[in-house]
């Protein structure tokens, strides 16, 4: 059943982390959205273009300040906006636990921001500032790439999509390159991917760091766990699931 899917992330690159749920959503009819707190000029142009590969309708850009974000007014009013434009079924965001050891910058108070924005979506918060949006609590929310998961999606059917959709973010992949390639010994470098000293560009060396951990997240999830499923995304539902009769 198709349904209303909106990720709200602190960096592009979350929007292809999670891009195989937003991807099957937009497969089956469904609208999906994203959110993104920090992104520069050329990053927001190739998370618009990763986008259009995974069929995600808008992507909003925060303008959020890096290294600042914080609890102010503003910054929850701009979540409050999107969530109540997009009204969806499901939000998906970071993890809790994840966030608070992952040491990009920001994470720990974007995490605490994305969770109050969420519960005052759906209160009389700042309805002075947009009369025109009612409150929208969100009855349901994921956790990606989390500590702890307790489901997982196949990625078998828009795999093609995830890969594309990661190609398009060049700046993320050269900073990763340059990462790596500076933090790695080379008989770490050639055991990740053979040849990686040779490739042509920290672009592509990047692009092959970030393909070897994609398919080692997704293989551990998918059939290193038992799974019926050979690569799938991992994620972490919030609270009970709610059935009326017990999955298969």
């Amino acid at each position: 059943m198709s349904k209303r899917i909106l990720l709200l992330g602190v960096y592009g690159m979350e929007m292809v982390e999670c891009g195989g749920a937003l991807a099957i959503n937009a497969r089956q009819g469904g609208f999906s959205f994203a959110s993104i707190m920090l992104a520069s000029d050329t990053m927001q142009s190739e998370v618009r273009q990763a986008a259009a590969e995974l069929g995600v309708e808008k992507v909003y850009f925060n303008g959020f300040e890096r290294g600042g974000v914080d609890l102010r007014r503003d910054y929850k009013l701009a979540l409050c906006r999107v969530i109540r434009e997009t009204r969806p079924d499901i939000i998906i965001t970071q993890d809790p636990e994840h966030s608070f050891e992952d040491l990009d910058p920001d994470r720990r108070p974007a995490m605490l921001l994305i969770m109050e924005a969420i519960a005052l979506a759906g209160r009389d918060f700042g309805l002075e500032a947009m009369p025109e949006l009612a409150p929208h609590p969100v009855a349901t929310l994921y956790y990606m790439s989390p500590s702890r998961p307790n489901c997982s999606l196949s990625l078998a059917e828009v795999w093609p999509q995830k890969e594309k959709a990661m190609d398009c973010l060049a700046a993320q992949m050269t900073f990763s390159g340059r990462h790596f390639g500076e933090r790695l010994s080379p008989a770490e470098r050639q055991a990740l991917y053979p040849g990686f000293d040779q490739l042509a560009s920290d672009q592509a060396k990047g692009r092959e760091v970030q393909r070897a951990m994609d398919k080692a997240l997704y293989l551990h999830t998918g059939l290193v766990s038992h799974s019926r499923f050979a690569l799938a995304e991992p994620y972490r539902r919030q609270g009970l699931f709610e059935m009326t009769e017990l999955l298969a």
